[in-house]
């Protein structure tokens, strides 16, 4: 399926640009919010780079040099392919060692070898670092200035990216199939991409309402509000002090995430607003609740940290900061320009 254009927030992309013109223009590293300390343990934990180079193929490839089934390796978050990124993967060794001095591929180099007593598990990073480089910037150079300011001070509406429903909405397709029973039984990992691409589109689509009516930075009566940096989510009356760490981004205003009722769900209006949204998308809503997903909220905005900018070139500009995990850099460059297709290579 072709995805919609979601509506931007700060209003058209001044400029245009060229993204990942190479994997180099696109730098990932995975901070785990913590320093994993070497020691002894049934888990091999493996600091990587990889370029060009999917997680779950990477992940593939040392299943089998390692002689492990693919279950038996485990990583914190999935990372972009046209990219060099740079991340943790967790091996069940038990007590058996493996030759690391014999690995050999170009495109997944092995910088750090460590013993460890847990499996690294999905989820467990804090978040990542990116540094992109747009190139041939064109248009309002001026009005793309400022707009590199807003971002940075104000962030952008948090979209899961392209990237989260495969190439042409592909994953939506076949969880459509899916859901019709047209399709096979799915492995692990299939259902599991699926199912969150389901959860995805339909938290894009609040989103998108929110983003079109500006209601994205602005309380309504009955938000569910989630606290910046830890997840937890609390419901309050809108004040002007709540207001201020609103405007702080302290907190953020929170979308769905469907599936089986869980937690805190949104009151009044805000509930009005998400059940109009989605009235036509009840099947997908029951398909994720019958496979067993919890509901869950997500940050409807996200803001970068440890912002920079500078220009590296006459039309090229580098881009510097952290997001948490989960939040997709696509959604802070598609506020800033027009990207232009890739040349065919």
């Amino acid at each position: 399926m072709t995805l919609p254009d979601w509506p931007r927030a700060w209003g058209e992309p001044p400029v245009s640009a060229l993204l990942r013109a190479s994997p180099a223009d696109f730098r990932v590293e995975e901070d785990l919010g913590f320093e994993p300390e070497a020691g002894a343990g049934e888990h091999v934990w493996l600091w990587v780079e990889k370029e060009n180079l999917n997680t779950v193929d990477a992940a593939a490839r040392l299943a089998r040099f390692a002689g492990l089934r693919e279950r038996d390796i485990s990583y914190a978050g999935l990372k972009d392919k046209r990219a060099i990124t740079r991340q943790w993967f967790s091996l069940h060794l038990l007590n058996r060692d493996i030759d690391w001095s014999a690995w050999s591929d170009p495109a997944l180099r092995i910088e750090r070898v460590l013993r460890h007593h847990r499996k690294l598990r999905r989820g467990a990073h804090r978040g990542n670092r990116f540094e992109l480089v747009l190139r041939d910037v064109q248009g309002d150079l001026g009005a793309f200035a400022e707009r590199l300011v807003t971002i940075g001070r104000d962030g952008a509406p948090n979209y899961f990216g392209e990237q989260r429903f495969g190439r042409d909405g592909r994953n939506l397709d076949g969880a459509r199939r899916w859901i019709a029973r047209s399709c096979p039984r799915l492995p692990r990992h299939q259902l599991s991409l699926y199912l969150s691409s389901l959860r995805s589109y339909l938290f894009n689509r609040v989103l998108a309402e929110r983003v079109a009516d500006g209601s994205w930075r602005t309380a309504l009566e009955g938000e569910v509000f989630m606290l910046a940096g830890s997840g937890s989510v609390f419901q309050d009356t809108v004040d002007d002090a709540l207001r201020a760490r609103l405007e702080r981004a302290d907190l953020s205003l929170t979308g769905p995430l469907p599936g089986r009722a869980a937690g805190l769900a949104p009151q009044a209006a805000v509930a009005a607003l998400e059940s109009s949204c989605l009235e036509a998308e009840a099947e997908l809503i029951e398909a994720l609740a019958r496979a067993g997903v919890d509901a869950a909220r997500r940050a409807l905005r996200v803001v970068p940290g440890d912002w920079t900018c500078e220009r590296s070139g006459e039309r090229d500009w580098r881009l510097g900061f952290s997001l948490p995990k989960g939040c997709f850099a696509t959604a802070l460059v598609r506020e800033l320009a027009r990207l232009n297709p890739l040349p065919v290579e």
